[in-house]
């Protein structure tokens, strides 16, 4: 006698399961899609990811660089002298620390960064496929998972405006601008919130949502 199927529809546990299912399944398709971008220009994966960053925040460190990608400094350090015999990448004593290397992109790099940074259109593509309103949840959602993981160590730390000591949420009336940025003194709204900001700084009081 087969045995009786279970309704899981109503049960919270459930949906958490097939939610990490769905984002597993658009992990794999990231990483295929970082072999197919890279491949082509002679990198792996992690250069390319190495020459997008420096072209977001020209002068980073080798620890800054490993910290954001998630990598070890080792693995960090084999990939950019790769990278500077390839020409795409120069490495100089930081000014503000002589024991420190600062990273940038050479001519060649740039153009490089430029191709490499291309793989993810798939994935906007798909995105446009979702209504307006579903973008700016979905948008809000990835962030506040950001966060959860990076407040458990689980992936390196993002400059989010969520994290940073000049953002006021929720502090206007209007609903498509709720949101401001004490830095540039200006209203802005979800769509607007940045994961990666050159001019991020770390707010040491945690921000209640």
């Amino acid at each position: 006698m087969a045995a009786a199927m279970t309704n899981d529809f109503d049960n919270p546990d459930s949906l958490n399961q097939r939610i990490a299912v769905g984002l597993g399944k658009l992990g794999t398709a990231l990483r295929h899609h970082a072999w197919r971008g890279a491949a082509p220009l002679g990198l792996t994966p992690t250069q390319g990811q190495i020459l997008s960053y420096l072209q977001m925040f020209p002068g980073a460190t080798l620890l800054q660089v490993s910290n954001a990608l998630g990598v070890r400094p080792a693995t960090a350090s084999e990939a950019v002298g790769t990278l500077a015999k390839k020409d795409l990448l120069r490495k100089e004593r930081s000014g503000s620390d002589a024991r420190a290397l600062s990273l940038s992109l050479t001519p060649e790099g740039r153009g490089a960064a430029e191709r490499a940074g291309e793989w993810p259109d798939f994935l906007a593509r798909a995105v446009d496929g979702l209504e307006r309103d579903e973008q700016r949840v979905f948008y809000r959602a990835v962030l506040g998972m950001i966060r959860a993981l990076q407040e458990r160590g689980e992936v390196p730390v993002a400059r989010m405006c969520l994290t940073c000591r000049y953002f006021r949420p929720r502090v206007h009336d209007d609903e498509n601008r709720p949101h401001h940025c004490a830095l540039v003194d200006a209203p802005f709204g979800d769509r607007d919130l940045r994961i990666e900001c050159p001019e991020h700084e770390t707010d040491s009081v945690p921000i209640t949502r």
